[in-house]
C-alpha cells in the first residue's frame, strides 16, 4: 500500500471517529457537560503522558516550558479549545446534534474570514461568494430557530480562532494537546474536587460502563487527532479538505436518523445554502490545488483554503 493511500485511511478513520462522537458523549449522561469536560481534560493529560513516555518524546515539552511565548500561546489555545469542547458536549447532550454539525460545516467559512481579517491573506472571488452564501444561511437558520444558532457559531468561532493561534505557534499535535490539557487540568481538578465534596459527582456512581467511558474520553480525544496528524503528512491538502466534510455529514446523520431531531423545511433550506457554499469552496480549492505530493503539513493551520481544518471535538 502506498504512503498516500495509508494517509487516506488514517484521515477517514479520524473523521469517522469524530462523526460518531455524539453517540459517545450521549452515553456519558447523566453527568453534566462541565463534569464531562473536566474528565475529558484530565484523562487527556493521562493518556498523552503515557503516549509521550512510550515514544520517549518529552524533549519538545521541556523546550515549551522554557518559552514564555509558546506557553502563553498554548494557554490561550487551551481556553479556546475548552470553549469548543464544552459547547460541543452541551450541544450533544441538549439534543442539538444537528446544530453541532452545522458548526463544523461553517467552520471553513470562519477560517476564510480570519484569514483575510487577521492574517491579511488574499481571498478569491469564489471564496467571497461562498462566505456570502454562508452568511445568508445563518440568517435563514436564525429565522427558523427563532434565535441565532449560537452553539454552531461558538463551535465555528472557537475552533477557527484556535486554528489561527495554532498556526502561529506550529506545535506538534500530541505535545500541543498535552500542554493545553495540562493548562486546563488545574481548574478541572478543582471543579471535580468540589463536585465530589458536594456529593454531586456522577463519576463512579452510575455504572462500571459509565466510569470506563468517562476514563476513555481522553483516548477518544487524542486518538483521532493523532490519526489526522498521520494523514496530514501523507495526503494532499485538497484531499484533506474533502475528507473534512465526513465528520459533520455523519454527525448530521446521527442527529436525524438515530436521535430523530427535527429538520423542518426552513432549517433544511438553511443547511442547503451551507452545502452550496461548501461546494463553491471545494470547487475553488480544486482549481487551486497544490502540486503533486504537497501535503497538509500543519494539521491545525488556519488558511483561506478549507483544506487544513481539524475539528477538535
Amino acid at each position: 500500500m502506498s504512503d498516500e493511500r495509508r494517509g487516506y485511511l488514517y484521515g477517514i478513520g479520524a473523521y469517522v471517529l469524530w462523526g460518531f462522537f455524539p453517540i459517545y458523549f450521549k452515553h456519558l449522561q447523566p453527568a453534566s457537560p462541565l463534569e464531562i469536560l473536566a474528565h475529558r481534560v484530565i484523562w487527556s493529560v493521562v493518556f498523552v503522558s503515557l503516549l509521550l513516555s512510550i515514544i520517549r518524546n518529552w524533549g519538545f515539552v521541556r523546550r515549551l516550558v522554557r518559552s514564555p511565548r509558546l506557553l502563553g500561546g498554548l494557554a490561550l489555545a487551551a481556553v479556546l479549545i475548552a470553549f469548543n469542547w464544552g459547547a460541543y458536549i452541551y450541544g450533544v447532550n441538549s439534543d442539538r446534534v444537528v446544530e453541532t454539525a452545522l458548526g463544523y460545516f461553517i467552520t471553513p467559512l470562519v477560517l476564510v474570514l480570519l484569514g483575510v481579517t487577521v492574517q491579511r491573506e488574499r481571498v478569491y472571488l469564489l471564496q467571497w461568494v461562498a462566505v456570502g452564501v454562508g452568511a445568508v444561511a445563518v440568517v435563514v437558520l436564525t429565522i427558523d430557530y427563532g434565535h441565532l444558532p449560537y452553539i454552531a457559531l461558538i463551535l465555528a468561532g472557537s475552533f477557527g480562532t484556535y486554528s489561527l493561534v495554532k498556526k502561529r505557534l506550529s506545535v506538534p499535535p500530541a505535545q500541543g494537546l498535552f500542554v493545553e490539557s495540562s493548562v486546563l487540568a488545574i481548574p478541572a481538578l478543582g471543579y471535580l474536587t468540589w463536585l465530589m465534596a458536594a456529593g454531586r459527582a456522577e463519576f463512579g456512581h452510575v455504572s462500571a460502563t459509565h466510569t470506563v467511558l468517562m476514563i476513555f474520553s481522553g483516548l477518544a480525544t487524542a486518538l483521532p487527532l493523532l490519526l489526522f496528524a498521520s494523514a496530514a503528512n501523507r495526503v494532499p491538502m485538497v484531499g484533506i479538505g474533502i475528507l473534512q466534510y465526513i465528520a459533520p455529514i455523519l454527525q448530521l446523520a446521527v442527529g436525524l436518523l438515530i436521535y430523530h431531531e427535527p429538520m423542518p423545511p426552513a432549517r433544511l433550506a438553511g443547511f442547503a445554502l451551507v452545502w452550496v457554499a461548501l461546494i463553491i469552496f471545494t470547487i475553488d480549492a480544486l482549481r487551486r490545488r497544490p502540486g503533486k505530493g504537497e501535503t497538509a503539513a500543519d494539521p491545525t493551520a488556519a488558511t483561506v483554503e478549507p483544506a487544513a481544518t481539524l475539528p477538535p471535538r
